[in-house]
C-alpha cells in the first residue's frame, strides 16, 4: 500500500509534507529567506532615524558621516528585501511545478484506484475540479501563505524590539495592539474556512453538472432541451453565487475591523511620540523609527491576516476536496497480494452471495465452473445478474460471501492490476480516449509495434476505414470517441482486445453496433479471437450464441438453466421462451434493470 493510501482525508498538514519532505533542505532555505525578508523593516527604520539624528551634526556642507548610514540603507534594501524575494521566487519557480505535478500524479492514482461504484455516484468533472481545487490550494498554503507568516512573525519580534529599546511603552503599544488584532482576525477568521468550503462544494457541483450537460450535448439536441438545461442550471448558479457573495461580505467586514484596530494603533503611537518628545524622552529621528515601525507593522499585519484570509480559504477548499477524494478505497489489493499467474482460464464460482448496497441479495450461494477454454453465454432479463456476473470476475465489486477463482487462485489474493491484465473486454458502448486512434488500439498492450497495432486493426476490420481518414492512424478520435460512429468505435475495442491477447475474454454484445454486412465479416476474426480462450459473451440478440459450447440463462440473479442452445430449446424453459420473443433477433425487455 502507498503512503498516500494511509493518509486521512481530514489530516491536510500530513498530506502537504508527505510531498514536501523529499525537498527538506529546499524547505528550509525557504524558510530562511522569509525570515530574513522580515528584518528589511525594523533595520530600515533604525537606519533613517540614525540618518537623520545625525543630520543635526552636519556642519558647512560636511556629509562624510552620512556616508556609511545611507549606504546602510541600499545595502539593507538589496539583502533583506531584493535577494531575499529573489531567492524565494527562484524556489518558487523551480519546485512549484515539479510538487504540483506530485500531487495531481498521487491523486490521480488514488481516484483510479476507487471503485466502479464511487465512479458511479460521482461526476469525472467533479472529481477533476476536487483535484484542480486541491493543487491549487496547496500551492496558495505553501508559498505566498507560508512567506508571509514567517516574514511577519520576524517582523513583529524584530520590531518589539527595536521600539522597546526607544522606550518600553512603544514596545507594550505594539504588542498590546498585536493581541488584539490578531485574536480579533483569527477568531473572526474561523468562520471563512466553513465559508469557504461550502462555496468550495457549490463550484465542485457546477462544474459537475456543467460537464454532465456539456457531456450530453446530443441529448440535449436531440430533445431540443437547451432551454431546459440552461434554466436548470440556474437553480446551481444561485447557491454558488450565494455562496461566494457570504464568503467575500464576511472577508469584507473583517478587513473594515482591522483597518480600524491599525488607525487606533498608529494614533495611540503618535500621542506617545508627541508627550514624549515635550519632555525630551525622544528625538526626532525616534520619530521616523517609531511612525516607519508601526506603519510597517500595521499594514504588514494587514496584509498578513488578509493572507490568514485567503489561508482558510484555501485550507477549506483544500479539506473539501481531500474528504471527496481521498475516502476509503473500497476494492484494496491485500498486503500480501500475489501477481496472478493464470495459464488456463478456468473460472469457479464457490457459494458467491452478493448484494448492491442497500438492495435485495441478487446472488444466493451461487456455484459454478467455467472450463479452461470454454465458450460461454449469458442470457436473461435486463436485471438478472449477466452485468454484475462480469463485474464480480473483474472484481469491479467484492463478494459478500464466498469466492470466485481462477485457475485456483481467489481474486481476492491476487493483485487487482494482474488479474485485469489477464481478461480482455469489448463493451457493447466502448469508450475511447481524446487521443490518436494508434494510442487508443495499442492501449491493449502498450508495448505493441506499430506494425502489431495495424495488425490487429486488419482483424478487426477497422484498418479500412482508418486508413481513409487524413491522418490515418495519428488521427484524433474527439471526447470519448465522439468523432466515429458506433461502429467504428466497436471496431476499435475489438483489435484493442486482439492485441492484449488475454487468456480470458469478455464480450458484451461485441458486435451489436455493426451493421449487417460488417458483422459477418468481423465474425469469422471474433472465432478466430476465441480460439484457446475462456470466453463469457453477453448476449442481447440470441443468434450470436447458437455456437457457444455452453449457454447459461439467468433469472433474478439465479442460473436457471445450463446447456447448449438445442439443449435448451429441448427444454421447454426461460430460453426457449426468450428465444420465441425475440423479434429480428433482440431479446424483449420485460423487466427493470437492476
Amino acid at each position: 500500500m502507498k503512503e498516500i493510501d494511509k493518509l486521512e482525508p481530514q489530516k491536510l498538514f500530513p498530506f502537504i509534507w508527505h510531498f514536501l519532505k523529499s525537498y527538506k533542505p529546499i524547505v528550509f532555505t525557504c524558510i530562511f529567506l522569509s525570515i530574513a525578508a522580515g528584518f528589511w523593516g525594523p533595520f530600515n527604520s533604525i537606519l533613517i532615524k540614525n540618518l537623520i539624528n545625525l543630520l543635526a551634526d552636519v556642519n558647512n556642507g560636511d556629509t562624510t558621516a552620512l556616508i556609511l548610514p545611507a549606504s546602510l540603507v541600499v545595502i539593507n534594501f538589496i539583502v533583506f528585501d531584493n535577494f531575499t524575494w529573489r531567492g524565494i521566487n527562484y524556489i518558487w519557480a523551480k519546485f512549484v511545478p515539479i510538487i504540483q505535478n506530485k500531487i495531481i500524479a498521487e491523486t490521480m492514482d488514488y481516484a483510479l484506484s476507487h471503485s466502479h461504484n464511487f465512479y458511479q455516484n460521482n461526476l469525472s468533472g467533479k472529481i477533476a475540479k476536487q483535484i484542480t481545487s486541491l493543487v491549487d490550494g496547496i500551492t496558495k498554503i505553501i508559498t505566498p501563505c507560508a512567506s508571509n507568516f514567517l516574514r511577519g512573525a520576524s517582523l513583529l519580534i524584530m520590531g518589539f524590539i527595536a521600539a522597546y529599546f526607544v522606550n518600553p511603552i512603544f514596545s507594550i503599544i505594539l504588542i498590546t495592539w498585536f493581541i488584539f488584532f490578531a485574536g480579533s482576525s483569527i477568531f473572526m477568521s474561523k468562520k471563512l474556512v466553513s465559508l469557504s468550503d461550502a462555496q468550495a462544494k457549490e463550484e465542485s457541483i457546477v462544474v459537475g453538472e456543467l460537464v454532465d450537460s456539456l457531456s450530453n450535448h446530443t441529448n440535449v439536441r436531440i430533445f431540443a432541451r437547451k432551454v431546459y438545461e440552461n434554466s436548470r442550471m440556474v437553480t446551481f448558479f444561485d447557491r454558488q453565487q450565494k455562496a461566494y457573495t457570504a464568503t467575500y461580505m464576511y472577508s469584507t467586514i473583517l478587513s473594515c475591523i482591522q483597518g480600524g484596530l491599525i488607525a487606533v494603533m498608529m494614533g495611540c503611537s503618535t500621542f506617545f511620540l508627541v508627550y514624549l518628545y515635550g519632555k525630551g524622552l525622544v528625538t526626532i529621528g525616534d520619530f521616523a523609527l517609531i511612525l516607519g515601525l508601526s506603519m510597517e507593522l500595521g499594514h504588514m499585519m494587514w496584509y498578513t491576516m488578509s493572507e490568514v484570509d485567503e489561508f482558510n480559504k484555501a485550507v477549506g477548499r483544500c479539506k473539501q476536496s481531500l474528504i471527496s477524494l481521498m475516502i476509503p478505497l473500497e476494492i484494496t489489493n491485500k498486503p500480501n497480494a500475489t501477481e496472478l499467474n493464470c495459464t488456463n482460464g478456468q473460472i469457479t464460482f464457490k457459494n458467491v452471495k452478493f448484494h448492491y448496497k442497500g438492495t435485495e441479495p441478487l446472488f444466493e450461494n451461487k456455484s459454478i465452473e467455467i472450463r479452461a477454454g470454454q465458450k460461454v453465454g449469458l442470457v436473461g432479463y435486463s436485471g438478472g445478474g449477466k452485468s454484475t456476473f462480469v463485474n464480480l470476475i473483474l472484481r469491479f465489486y467484492d463478494v459478500t460471501d464466498g469466492a470466485i477463482l481462477i485457475d485456483e487462485q481467489d481474486i481476492r489474493e491476487v493483485t487487482q492490476e494482474s488479474l485485469r491484465k489477464n481478461i480482455a473486454m469489448i463493451p457493447q458502448d466502448p469508450s475511447l480516449f481524446n487521443r490518436t486512434l494508434m494510442e487508443n488500439i495499442r492501449y491493449g498492450r502498450a508495448d505493441a509495434s506499430d506494425r502489431e497495432v495495424m495488425e490487429a486493426a486488419k482483424q478487426a476490420h477497422a484498418h479500412e476505414f482508418i486508413e481513409k481518414l487524413p491522418d490515418g492512424y495519428n488521427s484524433l478520435v474527439g471526447e470519448r470517441g465522439v468523432k466515429l460512429s458506433g461502429g467504428q468505435r466497436q471496431r476499435i475495442a475489438i483489435a484493442r482486445a486482439i492485441l492484449k491477447n488475454a487468456p480470458i475474454l469478455i464480450l458484451d454484445e461485441a458486435t451489436s453496433q455493426l451493421d449487417s454486412l460488417t458483422e459477418n465479416v468481423i465474425q469469422e476474426s471474433m472465432w478466430e479471437l476465441m480460439q484457446n480462450k475462456t470466453t463469457i459473451v453477453i448476449a442481447h440478440r440470441l443468434s450470436t450464441l447458437l455456437h457457444m459450447d455452453r449457454i447459461l440463462v439467468f433469472d433474478k440473479g439465479k442460473i436457471v438453466e445450463d446447456g447448449t442452445h438445442n439443449e435448451l430449446l429441448a427444454k421447454q424453459g426461460l430460453y426457449k421462451k426468450l428465444w420465441d420473443a425475440q423479434v429480428g433477433g433482440f431479446l424483449g425487455d420485460k423487466r427493470q434493470e437492476g
